[in-house]
């Protein structure tokens, strides 16, 4: 049963509550935004370029390979980060001059993530001159070496946290390298290659580059609506500087001038382009994009992205519709076979250990991820899942929980048992590694033991974080508007969630799967209707005339071109 609680904050209001109600600058104080500058931050509130180390270096290198015209292959990830900077690098260096410039992204069953030797490889064999990571390299020690030995100099744009030794290559552009005083550590890939596009557009403009060769300056900011989807989709913090971002790129895509790939996909998701908020990116653009790279190609992904024909794009857009589907189906079928796993453990263990590590050799290697993240919801506990990758080894992807570090914990596993994991990389909330099918006992007690030192039994109690109550005049259509949009919300900046008592007044579901409830909540009038998506088998008792605690987000519901209050129910447990 999922417990509802306060979030905790002693921080008091700043300067907004001079603006705004003292319930709303309360909630934004607890996210980091205490005034104006904070709300609605401008670029000249923001870290520049030449701040960010080895971007001097690395534009060195592009305008050197601009003014040869030295073949470039752009090296992109499998994901939607990946996809993104893909995309914004192409569209970008094209306009600045680039006529040899491509993009290639590996083979994610057959050569894996990042710049690999046989990738390396294969790009020398294209013909390629110079290389240009993005959202990946910084852990391609052996990938660099072999391509500085085929004689192509590597750019490695990353974001990903670095390991003690950092590849050989010709320029490295990464907030988070040793030494590196850029203050804005959590961007993604995207906005790691936007910075070094916008210090190279201004080292062309200083030399004249522009003028002399007849181009148009380059406007960047034409593109924003592709760094903000890589931004959501990649679920990087949204400090300041990526609230900027994604703001302005939210922007984009509702006045029409966003590229057309974003907008068809908004269509076939069933969504309104004109009404974007930035869960869209999360929730119905980027997982189509991410889909191709699961199951297919995340070229696919990549062109619908870089296709101005509106035609084209929506082709394009439908092919991705499709693939999503197929992994939705692919997706179910696992989870349904990792629960049984994990019915299996609890017939074995009074209770599940403080961290879950699963494995099916026929699971799909590129939709573990995704269970690991349902089942991460699903028990609370920070989860490995495990698929066949064929010659013996075993490829994994994490999902954590707050409190517990996956990579360091990884790291930790690493030292303690040497040679046991192949490779490992990620973040503190989800990580990747390979080893030998022969370790993985080893490794499920080794990383269930590193749970049970750093993780207490609290912990792994599954919360609903709420703002508190909302005032019972403020659930109205104008308040549930304005909170959708005031701030682009995402990670580390969670929309805002409600909690209030409440009696049933009525029940049913729709499709067996989502529940609708008619609300009275406690001294109102007014009955509110509210959904729960997807809500658990233990809500099935819930009747007419109960009295229950909910957790609840405001939205606007939208039917047949109407506009009404709705609450998306989070969490919800009946009171005596």
């Amino acid at each position: 049963m999922v417990e509802i609680a306060r979030r905790a904050t002693s921080t008091e209001p700043g300067e907004l509550e001079s603006s705004l109600p003292h319930w709303l600058a309360q909630l934004l104080a607890s996210r980091g935004i205490f005034q104006q500058a904070d709300l609605t931050p401008d670029w000249n509130s923001v870290a520049r370029p030449t701040q960010m180390q080895g971007v001097s270096q690395a534009a060195d290198l592009l305008e050197d390979a601009l003014r040869k015209q030295r073949r470039l292959l752009i090296l992109g990830d499998y994901d939607a980060d990946g996809a993104t900077s893909c995309a914004l690098a192409m569209r970008s260096l094209r306009s600045f001059g680039f006529r040899n410039v491509d993009f290639l992204v590996p083979d994610r069953i057959k050569q894996g993530y990042g710049l690999s030797v046989s990738l390396a490889e294969q790009a020398s064999q294209l013909g390629a001159e110079i290389l240009l990571t993005v959202d990946n390299g910084i852990a391609s020690i052996e990938g660099v070496e072999r391509a500085n030995q085929l004689a192509m100099p590597v750019i490695v744009t990353d974001h990903h946290l670095p390991a003690s030794r950092l590849p050989n290559a010709a320029a490295i552009v990464n907030p988070n390298q040793p030494g590196c005083e850029f203050p804005e550590k959590s961007l993604a890939g995207v906005g790691v290659l936007l910075y070094l596009l916008l210090a190279l557009r201004a080292q062309l403009r200083e030399v004249g580059w522009f003028k002399q060769n007849n181009l148009p300056d380059p406007d960047l900011s034409i593109w924003l609506d592709v760094v903000a989807l890589g931004t959501v989709a990649d679920l990087v913090p949204l400090g300041r500087l990526n609230r900027l971002l994604v703001a302005h790129g939210v922007r984009r895509v509702r006045s029409g001038q966003g590229v057309p790939g974003i907008r068809c996909l908004m269509q076939v998701a069933g969504r309104d382009w004109r009404r974007t908020l930035s869960s869209d990116f999360g929730f119905a653009v980027g997982p189509r994009i991410n889909a191709a790279g699961r199951l297919e190609d995340i070229s696919l992904g990549i062109r619908c992205l870089l296709e101005d024909d509106e035609g084209r794009a929506m082709d394009l857009a439908r092919q991705l519709d499709q693939i999503n589907r197929e992994r939705r189906a692919r997706q179910d079928l696992m989870q349904q076979q990792a629960e049984q796993l994990l019915e299996q453990l609890h017939e074995l263990e009074t209770d599940l250990p403080h961290a879950v590590c699963i494995y099916r050799a026929d699971w799909h290697e590129g939709v573990i991820g995704l269970l690991a993240s349902r089942i991460r919801e699903k028990t609370h506990r920070p989860t490995l899942v495990l698929a066949q990758a064929g010659n013996g080894l075993v490829k994994g992807s994490g999902r954590s929980i707050a409190g517990f570090h996956l990579r360091d914990a990884l790291e930790l596993v690493h030292s303690r048992n040497p040679g046991l994991i192949k490779q490992f990389g990620g973040h503190a909330m989800a990580a990747g590694l390979t080893l030998e099918e022969s370790g993985l006992d080893q490794l499920k007690q080794a990383f269930a033991q590193v749970a049970r030192e750093q993780l207490h039994s609290d912990q792994l109690k599954a919360l609903v974080l709420t703002d508190g109550t909302l005032p019972a005049d403020e659930h109205n259509l104008e308040t549930a508007s304005m909170l959708q949009s005031i701030v682009p919300w995402g990670q580390a900046c969670p929309e805002p969630v409600f909690e209030a008592k409440a009696r049933v007044e009525a029940v049913r579901w729709l499709k067996d799967l989502h529940l609708k409830i008619a609300l009275r909540l406690e001294d109102q009038i007014e009955t509110l209707d509210a959904i729960w998506f997807f809500a658990p088998d233990e809500s099935r008792p819930l009747k007419t005339g109960q009295r229950v605690h909910l957790a609840y987000r405001l939205s606007v519901n939208q039917f047949q071109g109407n506009e009404s209050v709705q609450l998306v129910v989070e969490a919800l447990a009946p009171l005596e």
